[in-house]
């Protein structure tokens, strides 16, 4: 495909207003698409509503910007109503939205776990129960869901995070398969460390464990991330993975766990024993 591949597309972007989300919507616009952004910040999501308007390739798409949360199932149903009231329908869905906060389980807060599971899980599947109707009817349409490297390798210090986006994983397998004879396609997304304003925040206060796992790997940047997003909402592959070696952490962790056990435990214990 050349430039200008989604022109005259609808593309709803959740957790718009920064990070992957917002680059993604720029991607799209950029090649042609009309945007909806979704974000809870009302400031962060007009100044992104501006930026997505900056990137468009035509005057005459259209950028929609509506404040959600997507935790929260009756906004989100409002939210897409209205996207589809103004836009007429939805061709493409980017769940990004997202939060993720590093601590032991231990010392988690039951609330702040049940956040993570709201916001990275349940948001995912309030937004796709409201846009996938529409795209089975026409029997076309393309749902990426952002999981995470998280969602296939348990890192310690992500157990709320992890389990979300492993969910996340398992929900997309089983979206694919039933939404697949309907025309739909859906791919899930697996970024490394992806360097945004949250990813610096959460950096800042990773358990020492973490951070000895995470090492000193490069952080992705949000528009390589994005431009995974665009192949992905227009290719057949379910799973991307960004990033050879990424790719093959992926491989390696289907056949052989014990390894990931093993390298994580003795980091672990050694981060213990300079105490």
């Amino acid at each position: 495909m050349g430039a200008r591949r989604y022109a005259g597309s609808v593309a709803l972007v959740t957790g718009a207003s920064s990070g992957i989300g917002l680059a993604a919507a720029r991607a799209f616009a950029s090649e042609g698409a009309d945007v909806v952004l979704l974000a809870r910040n009302l400031e962060r999501l007009e100044r992104a509503e501006s930026e997505v308007r900056s990137a468009c390739s035509s005057e005459s798409q259209r950028v929609l910007a509506i404040a959600c949360d997507v935790a929260d199932e009756a906004r989100v149903r409002a939210a897409v109503g209205q996207a589809i009231e103004t836009l007429g329908r939805i061709d493409v869905l980017v769940n990004c939205a997202g939060i993720y906060v590093p601590k032991a389980f231990l010392d988690m807060p039951a609330e702040m776990f049940r956040d993570h599971v709201e916001v990275d899980l349940m948001g995912v599947a309030h937004v796709t129960r409201a846009v996938a109707p529409g795209m089975v009817a026409r029997g076309s349409g393309a749902i990426v869901n952002i999981s995470s490297m998280a969602g296939f390798v348990g890192v310690y210090g992500y157990s709320a995070y992890s389990a979300a986006k492993f969910g996340v994983m398992g929900f997309s397998e089983v979206l694919r398969s039933e939404l697949a004879p309907h025309g739909v396609r859906v791919s899930v997304v697996c970024p490394p460390d992806v360097d945004t304003p949250g990813f610096a925040a959460e950096r800042a206060i990773r358990p020492p464990e973490t951070a000895r796992i995470a090492g000193s790997a490069k952080a992705a940047s949000a528009e390589e991330i994005a431009r995974v997003v665009l192949r992905a909402a227009s290719g057949r592959r379910h799973v991307w993975v960004p990033g050879v070696g990424n790719a093959l952490l992926y491989r390696l962790k289907g056949v052989w766990p014990e390894l990931f056990f093993w390298v994580f435990d003795r980091q672990i214990a050694a981060v213990r024993k300079a105490r």
